[in-house]
């Protein structure tokens, strides 16, 4: 029986290697990590993330071919491939500081491997990381492996939270990188055989290592790209009073273009676009390529100046000021339909309207009041290290309250921002919620997702996102 190891239990790695264990009974796959409770939780009956589809393909297959321990040496040692799914957080520190990524668990996971390995395996980069990673892995296993043989593939992800499952039950590509020789071509397919179960073969690309590992970061990069674009476009529109959706809706009917990732919002988030851009101009500046560098950081200043953008426009509304004013803060988490709240667009937003002194009152269903407060002291980056060595918040943020009631958070309050876009915002009772705030009544959209004329008819004063601005707005310009 092949049997699979998976270190790291994250968002990647538990849903990969569940949807592996349930399309290929005849594998064992065994998901390790040394935190405790994140073991626990994948195996309770209340998973550690929130996918939609994950509780059903992880309840089928635990405990037959699907193992979740801490033993991680055991599992290694007795593995045929061993993925490797760790943190690989940007660099706060030293050389590349702010835009490479640190390798530093990846390395101490290829150290551990090869320690315990007793028999040639395959180690498989599921992690996003730098260009040439395979290579300097390769070199501290082959120095370290005592004559062991070790294959060396990249296999970057390309889930989307939110819908990971459905993408790994129909993914639109499996990318497998190895080396171009016998020993790596035979790697390759050994890996290729174990999707082959469920994947049609047209779907299974095949590259070097190096073309493997570039195209996880060139595929965020451009997607990233196309949301800073659509993002550039709003903020004109509002400047000259066109609508942002039909300027994409018409950009997007040209079949070159296509109408995906043209929805303007206040921001992209998740755990891999900004690192991922970080990293590729990390990676151009070390090659001698300043002015490609810098066409990428473009992606990242414009989603920076969409945030603040939406600040200011919350303050200038609020007669310049939102100092004690409560403000209901819908949804923190990056989108709709995760509980994810790596980098999420909530946070700088959260921090800009603390920063001017308000109230905060936040509603998400499916994230926690301590990952809430959590990510609204933390340090920029500290969010992609393990859990168990992030710091943790001193005392919680007394300008903020977390509630598990929408109404309960808009009550009383002076403005509402729509921060995700969640289903149950769009078909919200709104006539209840302006009955309950003070007036004026402000909604600060930042998803798109409300019907501004109607809001406009029940009272509220309303900004939505690179939309005709109400003339309330217009009496009041931000200044960004």
């Amino acid at each position: 029986m092949l049997k699979i190891c998976c270190i790291g239990a994250g968002y990647v790695g538990g849903p990969t290697m569940a949807v592996i264990a349930l399309k290929c009974p005849s594998i064992e796959v065994a998901v390790v990590d040394i935190s405790k409770s994140r073991i626990a939780a994948w195996n309770s009956d209340q998973l550690p993330i929130y996918e939609p589809g994950l509780d059903d393909v992880v309840k089928q297959c635990r405990g037959k071919n699907l193992f979740f321990s801490t033993d991680v040496e055991k599992h290694v040692y007795e593995a045929d491939i061993v993925f490797v799914s760790v943190n690989t957080p940007t660099k706060t520190r030293g050389l590349g500081a702010g835009k490479a990524a640190d390798l530093t668990y990846w390395e101490s996971a290829a150290r551990m491997i090869a320690d315990v390995s007793k028999s040639d395996k395959i180690v498989v980069e599921k992690s996003t990381v730098p260009v040439k990673t395979a290579e300097a892995i390769e070199k501290i296993l082959t120095h370290n492996g005592k004559g062991i043989k070790f294959q060396i593939l990249s296999n970057p992800e390309f889930l989307a939270e939110g819908t990971a499952i459905q993408d790994l039950f129909n993914p639109d590509r499996v990318l497998i990188g190895g080396r171009e020789t016998p020993e790596g071509q035979k790697a390759i397919q050994t890996l290729k055989n174990v999707y082959a179960h469920w994947v049609p073969e047209k779907k299974i690309l095949t590259t070097n290592r190096w073309s493997a590992e570039l195209s996880k970061l060139a595929a965020n990069a451009f997607l990233a790209q196309r949301i800073s674009s659509v993002n550039a476009m709003s903020a004109l529109c509002e400047a000259i009073g066109a609508n942002v959706t039909q300027v994409s809706y018409a950009v997007g009917t040209d079949t070159r273009i296509g109408p995906k990732f043209l929805n303007a919002s206040v921001g992209f988030g998740g755990s891999c676009f900004q690192k991922d851009i970080l990293n590729l101009v990390y990676i151009c500046e070390c090659n001698g390529l300043p002015e490609v560098a810098e066409y990428w950081k473009q992606v990242i200043k414009v989603n920076d100046y969409q945030k603040s953008r939406f600040v200011n426009r919350v303050v200038s509304s609020m007669f310049n000021t939102v100092a004690t004013k409560k403000i209901a803060i819908l949804g923190f988490a990056f989108k709709k339909d995760t509980g994810d709240t790596r980098e999420t667009p909530a946070i700088d937003v959260c921090k800009g309207l603390l920063g001017d002194k308000a109230r905060l009152s936040i509603y998400d269903p499916q994230v926690t009041e301590d990952q809430i407060q959590r990510d609204l002291w933390m340090n920029k980056f500290d969010w992609d290290h393990p859990i168990h060595l992030q710091p943790t918040s001193p005392t919680t943020e007394k300008k903020v309250s977390v509630v598990w009631d929408a109404y309960e958070a808009t009550k009383d309050a002076d403005g509402v921002c729509i921060l995700t876009e969640w289903d149950e915002f769009k078909s919200f009772d709104y006539q209840k919620v302006y009955d309950n705030m003070r007036k004026p009544a402000f909604v600060f959209d930042g998803r798109n997702i409300v019907d501004v004329e109607k809001l406009r008819e029940i009272g509220f004063i309303v900004y939505s996102i690179g939309k005709p601005l109400d003339p309330w707005l217009k009496d009041m310009p931000a200044v960004a």
